[in-house]
């Protein structure tokens, strides 16, 4: 069953032109992971400096391969410098029948 996964950022104002920059990078990594069926970037239409990434995972378990590596040999280290917040990830199931 597909798993969606809805991360949010907000960057520091200062900061917005080195995070689109980190974020191609991360983005492209992602979207070429086993298992990733998409990633769209949502830039909020009244703060600017936040952005919600909605990842669509073809399962739990590949999400969760995902996580580990984004927690190991994958961690995205130039990125804590420039959020203005803690991340925040939403994840959920797809419901077929809606």
């Amino acid at each position: 069953m597909e798993l969606i996964a809805v991360l949010e950022l907000t960057f520091k104002p200062e900061s917005l032109d080195k995070a689109r920059e980190v974020m191609a990078r991360v983005l492209g990594e992602t979207r070429g992971f086993p298992g990733c069926v998409s990633v769209k970037s949502v830039i909020d239409g009244r703060d600017p400096n936040t952005w919600r990434f909605v990842e669509t995972w073809e399962s739990a378990e590949h999400d969760a391969a995902y996580r580990k590596f984004r927690a190991g040999e994958g961690a995205i280290t130039d990125l804590g410098p420039l959020l203005a917040a803690s991340p925040s990830l939403m994840t959920g199931t797809v419901d077929p029948l809606m």
